[in-house]
Protein backbone atom coordinates (compact mmCIF):
# COMPACT_ATOMS: atom_id res chain seq x y z
CA UNK A 1 0.00 0.00 0.00
CA UNK A 2 1.25 3.54 -0.27
CA UNK A 3 2.23 5.82 2.47
CA UNK A 4 -1.14 7.69 2.02
CA UNK A 5 -3.16 4.46 2.41
CA UNK A 6 -0.80 3.26 5.99
CA UNK A 7 -0.95 6.65 7.66
CA UNK A 8 -4.73 6.94 7.20
CA UNK A 9 -6.77 7.02 10.42
CA UNK A 10 -10.29 7.34 11.47
CA UNK A 11 -11.70 10.71 13.54
CA UNK A 12 -11.91 8.94 16.66
CA UNK A 13 -14.43 12.09 18.19
CA UNK A 14 -16.83 11.94 15.06
CA UNK A 15 -17.06 8.26 15.59
CA UNK A 16 -17.49 8.48 19.46
CA UNK A 17 -20.58 11.20 18.80
CA UNK A 18 -22.48 9.21 16.33
CA UNK A 19 -22.17 6.49 18.83
CA UNK A 20 -23.19 8.20 22.19
CA UNK A 21 -26.62 9.60 19.46
CA UNK A 22 -27.39 6.04 18.77
CA UNK A 23 -26.99 5.02 22.44
CA UNK A 24 -29.34 7.04 23.48
CA UNK A 25 -31.94 5.25 21.10
CA UNK A 26 -33.65 2.72 23.05
CA UNK A 27 -31.12 3.68 26.34
CA UNK A 28 -32.52 1.75 29.53
CA UNK A 29 -30.90 4.39 31.27
CA UNK A 30 -28.45 1.82 33.02
CA UNK A 31 -25.91 2.35 29.86
CA UNK A 32 -27.70 -0.50 28.34
CA UNK A 33 -29.93 -0.38 24.82
CA UNK A 34 -33.41 -2.25 24.67
CA UNK A 35 -33.37 -2.34 20.67
CA UNK A 36 -35.49 -5.16 19.85
CA UNK A 37 -35.84 -6.16 16.58
CA UNK A 38 -38.77 -3.96 14.64
CA UNK A 39 -39.62 -2.43 18.35
CA UNK A 40 -40.50 1.19 18.30
CA UNK A 41 -36.64 1.42 20.04
CA UNK A 42 -35.10 -0.38 16.66
CA UNK A 43 -37.28 1.86 13.65
CA UNK A 44 -36.02 4.29 15.57
CA UNK A 45 -32.49 3.31 15.18
CA UNK A 46 -32.39 2.35 11.60
CA UNK A 47 -34.24 5.58 10.98
CA UNK A 48 -31.29 8.14 12.71
CA UNK A 49 -28.93 5.80 10.78
CA UNK A 50 -30.50 6.30 7.41
CA UNK A 51 -30.38 10.27 8.20
CA UNK A 52 -26.80 9.95 9.13
CA UNK A 53 -25.83 8.36 6.25
CA UNK A 54 -27.72 10.64 4.15
CA UNK A 55 -26.21 13.90 6.37
CA UNK A 56 -22.63 12.12 5.64
CA UNK A 57 -22.84 12.56 1.96
CA UNK A 58 -22.83 9.25 1.70
CA UNK A 59 -25.73 6.52 -0.62
CA UNK A 60 -28.02 5.20 1.33
CA UNK A 61 -29.83 1.41 0.59
CA UNK A 62 -31.93 -0.82 1.93
CA UNK A 63 -32.92 -4.27 0.77
CA UNK A 64 -36.25 -6.26 1.14
CA UNK A 65 -35.42 -7.89 4.14
CA UNK A 66 -34.85 -4.35 5.51
CA UNK A 67 -30.98 -4.53 5.87
CA UNK A 68 -29.92 -0.84 6.17
CA UNK A 69 -26.20 0.32 4.43
CA UNK A 70 -23.84 3.25 3.48
CA UNK A 71 -22.76 3.22 0.01
CA UNK A 72 -18.82 4.19 -1.18
CA UNK A 73 -18.87 3.44 -4.90
CA UNK A 74 -15.79 3.05 -6.81
CA UNK A 75 -14.51 4.53 -10.11
CA UNK A 76 -16.55 0.58 -12.05
CA UNK A 77 -19.79 0.22 -11.72
CA UNK A 78 -19.33 -3.01 -12.17
CA UNK A 79 -16.48 -3.82 -9.42
CA UNK A 80 -17.52 -6.35 -6.30
CA UNK A 81 -18.35 -4.69 -2.90
CA UNK A 82 -16.69 -5.16 0.08
CA UNK A 83 -19.39 -5.18 3.14
CA UNK A 84 -18.37 -4.11 6.49
CA UNK A 85 -21.00 -4.32 9.44
CA UNK A 86 -23.25 -5.35 12.37
CA UNK A 87 -26.27 -4.89 13.45
CA UNK A 88 -28.54 -2.15 15.38
CA UNK A 89 -30.55 -4.45 16.84
CA UNK A 90 -30.10 -5.98 20.86
CA UNK A 91 -30.99 -8.65 23.27
CA UNK A 92 -33.90 -7.56 25.70
CA UNK A 93 -32.59 -4.93 28.13
CA UNK A 94 -28.65 -5.63 26.49
CA UNK A 95 -25.77 -3.26 25.94
CA UNK A 96 -24.80 -0.48 23.71
CA UNK A 97 -21.79 -2.08 21.92
CA UNK A 98 -22.82 -4.99 21.07
CA UNK A 99 -23.39 -5.01 16.99
CA UNK A 100 -23.90 -1.08 17.41
CA UNK A 101 -19.67 -0.88 17.69
CA UNK A 102 -19.60 -3.03 14.14
CA UNK A 103 -22.02 -0.41 12.43
CA UNK A 104 -20.47 2.80 13.53
CA UNK A 105 -17.08 1.35 13.08
CA UNK A 106 -17.46 0.70 9.28
CA UNK A 107 -19.76 3.76 8.72
CA UNK A 108 -16.48 5.80 9.98
CA UNK A 109 -14.12 3.16 7.93
CA UNK A 110 -16.59 5.06 4.63
CA UNK A 111 -17.00 8.20 5.71
CA UNK A 112 -12.50 8.07 6.46
CA UNK A 113 -11.86 7.19 2.95
CA UNK A 114 -14.32 8.99 0.95
CA UNK A 115 -13.03 12.40 2.81
CA UNK A 116 -9.30 11.17 2.12
CA UNK A 117 -10.12 10.97 -1.82
CA UNK A 118 -8.39 7.57 -1.94
CA UNK A 119 -10.25 5.38 -4.90
CA UNK A 120 -9.94 1.51 -4.11
CA UNK A 121 -10.91 -1.39 -6.67
CA UNK A 122 -13.89 -1.96 -4.70
CA UNK A 123 -17.53 -0.65 -3.88
CA UNK A 124 -17.57 -0.47 0.01
CA UNK A 125 -20.57 -0.83 2.06
CA UNK A 126 -21.05 -0.41 5.83
CA UNK A 127 -24.29 -2.73 6.43
CA UNK A 128 -27.20 -2.77 9.52
CA UNK A 129 -28.16 -6.68 9.46
CA UNK A 130 -31.92 -7.23 10.39
CA UNK A 131 -32.03 -9.10 13.53
CA UNK A 132 -28.80 -10.90 13.99
CA UNK A 133 -30.06 -11.46 17.59
CA UNK A 134 -32.49 -13.63 16.11
CA UNK A 135 -35.37 -12.46 17.92
CA UNK A 136 -37.56 -13.54 15.37
CA UNK A 137 -35.15 -15.41 12.72
CA UNK A 138 -32.00 -16.37 13.60
CA UNK A 139 -29.81 -14.35 11.46
CA UNK A 140 -32.24 -12.94 9.39
CA UNK A 141 -30.68 -9.95 7.19
CA UNK A 142 -27.68 -11.83 6.77
CA UNK A 143 -29.21 -15.17 5.90
CA UNK A 144 -31.53 -13.40 3.84
CA UNK A 145 -29.15 -11.99 1.89
CA UNK A 146 -26.98 -15.46 1.39
CA UNK A 147 -30.00 -17.07 0.54
CA UNK A 148 -30.01 -19.38 3.89
CA UNK A 149 -33.10 -18.14 4.64
CA UNK A 150 -36.07 -20.71 3.83
CA UNK A 151 -40.09 -20.46 3.40
CA UNK A 152 -40.14 -23.04 5.67
CA UNK A 153 -38.52 -20.83 8.60
CA UNK A 154 -40.81 -17.94 8.56
CA UNK A 155 -44.08 -20.70 9.19
CA UNK A 156 -41.94 -21.05 12.98
CA UNK A 157 -40.64 -17.82 14.24
CA UNK A 158 -39.24 -17.46 17.75
CA UNK A 159 -41.22 -14.90 18.37
CA UNK A 160 -44.58 -16.84 16.99
CA UNK A 161 -46.56 -15.98 13.84
CA UNK A 162 -48.42 -13.09 14.93
CA UNK A 163 -45.44 -11.16 16.11
CA UNK A 164 -43.47 -12.10 13.39
CA UNK A 165 -45.91 -11.09 11.05
CA UNK A 166 -46.74 -7.64 12.64
CA UNK A 167 -42.96 -6.67 12.94
CA UNK A 168 -42.55 -7.03 9.28
CA UNK A 169 -45.61 -4.85 8.69
CA UNK A 170 -44.22 -2.70 10.97
CA UNK A 171 -40.97 -2.17 9.16
CA UNK A 172 -42.68 -2.48 5.69
CA UNK A 173 -41.39 -5.73 4.70
CA UNK A 174 -43.20 -8.92 3.36
CA UNK A 175 -42.58 -12.75 3.75
CA UNK A 176 -41.94 -12.27 -0.29
CA UNK A 177 -39.85 -9.37 0.12
CA UNK A 178 -37.21 -10.80 2.35
CA UNK A 179 -36.18 -13.36 -0.60
CA UNK A 180 -35.19 -10.30 -2.95
CA UNK A 181 -32.21 -9.27 -1.19
CA UNK A 182 -30.30 -12.71 -2.15
CA UNK A 183 -27.28 -11.33 -3.36
CA UNK A 184 -24.87 -13.11 -5.79
CA UNK A 185 -21.58 -14.39 -4.97
CA UNK A 186 -20.11 -13.03 -8.12
CA UNK A 187 -21.54 -8.90 -6.92
CA UNK A 188 -19.26 -9.53 -3.49
CA UNK A 189 -15.51 -9.03 -2.91
CA UNK A 190 -15.95 -10.11 0.57
CA UNK A 191 -17.36 -9.19 4.66
CA UNK A 192 -15.24 -7.77 7.40
CA UNK A 193 -16.65 -7.11 10.74
CA UNK A 194 -15.35 -5.82 14.16
CA UNK A 195 -17.38 -6.66 16.99
CA UNK A 196 -16.72 -6.62 21.06
CA UNK A 197 -15.31 -10.11 22.51
CA UNK A 198 -17.79 -10.42 24.50
CA UNK A 199 -15.42 -12.75 27.08
CA UNK A 200 -12.30 -12.14 28.62
CA UNK A 201 -9.64 -13.80 26.48
CA UNK A 202 -8.13 -10.64 25.46
CA UNK A 203 -8.57 -8.82 28.59
CA UNK A 204 -6.70 -11.11 30.25
CA UNK A 205 -3.71 -11.33 28.49
CA UNK A 206 -3.74 -7.76 27.71
CA UNK A 207 -4.01 -8.35 23.66
CA UNK A 208 -5.55 -5.46 21.82
CA UNK A 209 -7.19 -7.59 19.00
CA UNK A 210 -8.90 -10.97 18.42
CA UNK A 211 -8.06 -11.97 14.67
CA UNK A 212 -11.19 -14.55 14.60
CA UNK A 213 -10.32 -18.04 13.16
CA UNK A 214 -13.65 -19.81 13.27
CA UNK A 215 -16.95 -19.35 14.59
CA UNK A 216 -19.11 -21.83 16.37
CA UNK A 217 -21.79 -23.96 15.45
CA UNK A 218 -24.70 -24.23 16.98
CA UNK A 219 -28.05 -26.36 17.24
CA UNK A 220 -31.37 -24.66 19.20
CA UNK A 221 -35.00 -26.56 20.66
CA UNK A 222 -38.07 -25.53 21.69
CA UNK A 223 -39.19 -27.97 24.06
CA UNK A 224 -41.48 -28.87 26.89
CA UNK A 225 -42.03 -31.55 29.82
CA UNK A 226 -45.46 -32.38 30.14
CA UNK A 227 -46.85 -33.72 33.59
CA UNK A 228 -49.94 -33.48 35.24
CA UNK A 229 -51.31 -30.52 37.33
CA UNK A 230 -52.14 -30.94 41.37
CA UNK A 231 -52.57 -29.11 44.52
CA UNK A 232 -49.29 -28.45 45.76
CA UNK A 233 -50.41 -28.67 49.65
CA UNK A 234 -51.97 -32.11 49.17
CA UNK A 235 -49.96 -34.15 46.49
CA UNK A 236 -47.53 -36.00 47.82
CA UNK A 237 -43.94 -35.39 46.62
CA UNK A 238 -43.37 -39.24 45.44
CA UNK A 239 -46.85 -38.69 43.19
CA UNK A 240 -46.18 -35.78 41.32
CA UNK A 241 -45.93 -35.42 37.59
CA UNK A 242 -43.76 -32.16 38.35
CA UNK A 243 -42.72 -30.76 34.74
CA UNK A 244 -40.60 -28.03 37.03
CA UNK A 245 -38.66 -30.74 38.50
CA UNK A 246 -38.26 -32.33 35.25
CA UNK A 247 -36.36 -29.11 33.55
CA UNK A 248 -34.59 -28.47 36.62
CA UNK A 249 -32.92 -31.83 36.69
CA UNK A 250 -31.91 -31.59 33.07
CA UNK A 251 -30.39 -28.37 33.21
CA UNK A 252 -28.13 -29.31 36.24
CA UNK A 253 -27.44 -32.64 34.74
CA UNK A 254 -26.50 -30.36 31.42
CA UNK A 255 -23.88 -28.62 33.28
CA UNK A 256 -22.57 -31.62 34.58
CA UNK A 257 -22.22 -33.05 30.85
CA UNK A 258 -20.72 -30.30 29.24
CA UNK A 259 -18.48 -29.71 31.34
CA UNK A 260 -17.16 -33.40 32.13
CA UNK A 261 -17.79 -34.85 28.21
CA UNK A 262 -17.91 -31.70 26.36
CA UNK A 263 -14.94 -28.81 27.49
CA UNK A 264 -15.06 -26.60 24.42
CA UNK A 265 -18.81 -26.38 24.08
CA UNK A 266 -21.37 -24.59 25.97
CA UNK A 267 -24.92 -25.22 26.54
CA UNK A 268 -28.00 -22.76 27.88
CA UNK A 269 -31.39 -22.32 28.86
CA UNK A 270 -32.21 -19.55 28.44
CA UNK A 271 -35.95 -18.91 29.37
CA UNK A 272 -38.32 -21.51 31.06
CA UNK A 273 -42.28 -21.18 31.57
CA UNK A 274 -44.58 -23.08 33.84
CA UNK A 275 -48.21 -23.21 33.37
CA UNK A 276 -50.56 -23.24 35.28
CA UNK A 277 -47.96 -20.92 36.65
CA UNK A 278 -49.01 -20.72 40.06
CA UNK A 279 -47.24 -20.88 43.84
CA UNK A 280 -49.91 -23.42 44.88
CA UNK A 281 -50.35 -25.58 41.68
CA UNK A 282 -47.15 -28.53 40.85
CA UNK A 283 -46.45 -27.64 37.42
CA UNK A 284 -48.19 -29.77 34.91
CA UNK A 285 -46.40 -28.41 31.71
CA UNK A 286 -42.64 -26.69 31.64
CA UNK A 287 -41.77 -25.22 28.02
CA UNK A 288 -38.22 -24.18 27.11
CA UNK A 289 -35.39 -23.13 24.95
CA UNK A 290 -32.34 -24.77 24.64
CA UNK A 291 -29.34 -24.40 22.53
CA UNK A 292 -25.72 -25.56 22.53
CA UNK A 293 -22.86 -24.54 20.58
CA UNK A 294 -19.13 -26.09 19.63
CA UNK A 295 -16.51 -25.07 17.51
CA UNK A 296 -16.04 -28.53 15.84
CA UNK A 297 -18.72 -29.84 13.54
CA UNK A 298 -18.82 -33.95 14.97
CA UNK A 299 -18.52 -32.50 18.38
CA UNK A 300 -21.48 -30.35 17.89
CA UNK A 301 -23.23 -33.54 16.56
CA UNK A 302 -22.15 -35.62 19.42
CA UNK A 303 -23.24 -32.50 22.10
CA UNK A 304 -26.91 -32.87 20.65
CA UNK A 305 -27.10 -36.57 20.65
CA UNK A 306 -26.12 -36.56 24.44
CA UNK A 307 -28.85 -33.48 25.49
CA UNK A 308 -31.44 -35.37 23.76
CA UNK A 309 -30.77 -38.95 25.81
CA UNK A 310 -30.33 -36.83 28.47
CA UNK A 311 -33.67 -35.18 27.91
CA UNK A 312 -35.64 -38.34 27.43
CA UNK A 313 -34.03 -39.70 30.89
CA UNK A 314 -35.27 -37.03 32.64
CA UNK A 315 -38.77 -37.48 31.23
CA UNK A 316 -38.50 -41.18 31.91
CA UNK A 317 -37.13 -40.03 35.74
CA UNK A 318 -40.29 -38.24 36.59
CA UNK A 319 -43.37 -39.99 34.41
CA UNK A 320 -43.57 -37.00 31.96
CA UNK A 321 -44.09 -36.47 28.28
CA UNK A 322 -41.62 -34.53 25.97
CA UNK A 323 -41.79 -32.37 23.30
CA UNK A 324 -38.77 -31.61 21.68
CA UNK A 325 -38.79 -29.31 18.39
CA UNK A 326 -35.42 -28.63 16.45
CA UNK A 327 -35.54 -24.47 16.09
CA UNK A 328 -32.13 -24.32 13.83
CA UNK A 329 -28.49 -25.74 13.54
CA UNK A 330 -25.51 -23.82 11.90
CA UNK A 331 -22.29 -25.73 11.49
CA UNK A 332 -18.79 -24.16 12.75
CA UNK A 333 -17.66 -21.58 10.28
CA UNK A 334 -13.79 -21.04 9.63
CA UNK A 335 -12.59 -17.39 8.50
CA UNK A 336 -11.20 -16.61 5.46
CA UNK A 337 -7.20 -16.92 5.25
CA UNK A 338 -6.25 -13.86 3.49
CA UNK A 339 -8.33 -11.79 5.62
CA UNK A 340 -7.35 -13.12 8.58
CA UNK A 341 -3.76 -12.54 7.52
CA UNK A 342 -5.10 -8.61 6.04
CA UNK A 343 -6.07 -8.22 9.79
CA UNK A 344 -2.33 -9.47 11.70
CA UNK A 345 -0.82 -7.30 8.84
CA UNK A 346 -2.98 -4.23 9.78
CA UNK A 347 -2.59 -4.51 13.59
CA UNK A 348 1.73 -5.15 13.06
CA UNK A 349 1.65 -1.91 11.10
CA UNK A 350 -0.66 -0.09 13.95
CA UNK A 351 1.93 -1.44 16.72
CA UNK A 352 -0.97 -3.43 18.18
CA UNK A 353 -0.85 -6.84 19.72
CA UNK A 354 -3.20 -9.81 18.05
CA UNK A 355 -4.00 -12.86 18.36
CA UNK A 356 -5.88 -15.53 16.40
CA UNK A 357 -8.59 -16.98 18.57
CA UNK A 358 -12.23 -18.62 18.15
CA UNK A 359 -16.02 -16.93 18.34
CA UNK A 360 -17.78 -18.46 20.76
CA UNK A 361 -20.72 -16.00 19.76
CA UNK A 362 -22.63 -16.32 16.95
CA UNK A 363 -22.62 -13.62 14.23
CA UNK A 364 -24.01 -12.30 11.09
CA UNK A 365 -20.35 -12.84 9.39
CA UNK A 366 -21.58 -16.31 10.27
CA UNK A 367 -23.98 -16.58 7.01
CA UNK A 368 -22.26 -15.50 4.27
CA UNK A 369 -19.04 -17.78 4.73
CA UNK A 370 -20.06 -19.68 1.04
CA UNK A 371 -20.61 -16.66 -0.21
CA UNK A 372 -17.63 -14.81 -0.37
CA UNK A 373 -14.28 -14.58 1.67
CA UNK A 374 -15.19 -13.36 5.26
CA UNK A 375 -13.10 -12.07 8.23
CA UNK A 376 -13.78 -10.93 11.84
CA UNK A 377 -11.67 -9.34 14.50
CA UNK A 378 -12.53 -8.57 18.68
CA UNK A 379 -11.78 -6.23 20.37
CA UNK A 380 -11.77 -6.63 24.73
CA UNK A 381 -15.01 -6.90 26.84
CA UNK A 382 -14.38 -5.61 29.94
CA UNK A 383 -14.87 -8.57 32.58
CA UNK A 384 -15.95 -10.18 29.29
CA UNK A 385 -19.67 -9.06 30.00
CA UNK A 386 -21.90 -8.67 27.09
CA UNK A 387 -26.17 -8.95 26.55
CA UNK A 388 -26.14 -6.53 29.47
CA UNK A 389 -26.30 -3.03 30.61
CA UNK A 390 -23.09 -3.34 32.46
CA UNK A 391 -21.21 -4.49 28.69
CA UNK A 392 -18.76 -2.09 28.19
CA UNK A 393 -15.21 -1.63 25.81
CA UNK A 394 -12.68 1.08 26.94
CA UNK A 395 -12.95 3.88 23.65
CA UNK A 396 -9.77 3.86 22.79
CA UNK A 397 -10.01 -0.32 22.06
CA UNK A 398 -12.68 0.74 20.30
CA UNK A 399 -10.57 3.47 18.22
CA UNK A 400 -7.76 0.99 17.82
CA UNK A 401 -10.23 -1.91 15.81
CA UNK A 402 -12.22 0.05 13.74
CA UNK A 403 -8.45 1.63 12.49
CA UNK A 404 -7.76 -2.10 11.94
CA UNK A 405 -10.47 -2.28 9.95
CA UNK A 406 -9.95 0.62 8.18
CA UNK A 407 -6.56 -0.91 7.47
CA UNK A 408 -7.71 -4.21 6.53
CA UNK A 409 -10.43 -2.66 4.40
CA UNK A 410 -7.54 -0.71 2.20
CA UNK A 411 -5.31 -3.52 2.01
CA UNK A 412 -8.41 -5.94 1.12
CA UNK A 413 -10.13 -2.78 -1.47
CA UNK A 414 -6.53 -1.56 -3.37
CA UNK A 415 -6.68 -5.18 -5.04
Amino acid sequence: MTQAFSSLRINPDRMLDAFNQLAAIGSTGDGGVNRITFSEAHLAARKWFREHIQQSGLEFRTDGAGNHSALLPCTDPTAPTLILGSHLDSVPKGGRFDGALGVMAALEVLKTIRESGIKLKVQLEAMDFTDEEGTHLSLFGSSAISGHLSREALKNPYSGRENFTAGLARAGLTEDSLFTAKRPKESLAGYLELHIEQGKRLEKRGINIGVVSAIVGYGSYRMAYIGRADHAGSAAMEDRLDAGQGVSAFILETRQIVMRDFPNCVANVGKIEFAPGASNIVPARADFLLEFRSPDGKQLSDLETALMKLAREKAEQFGLQLNAEPLGRHAPNLMNTKIQEAFIASCAALELSSIVIPSGAIHDAQSLVDLCPVGMIFVPSVNGTSHSPFEFTEWQDCINGTNVLLQAALKLGSG
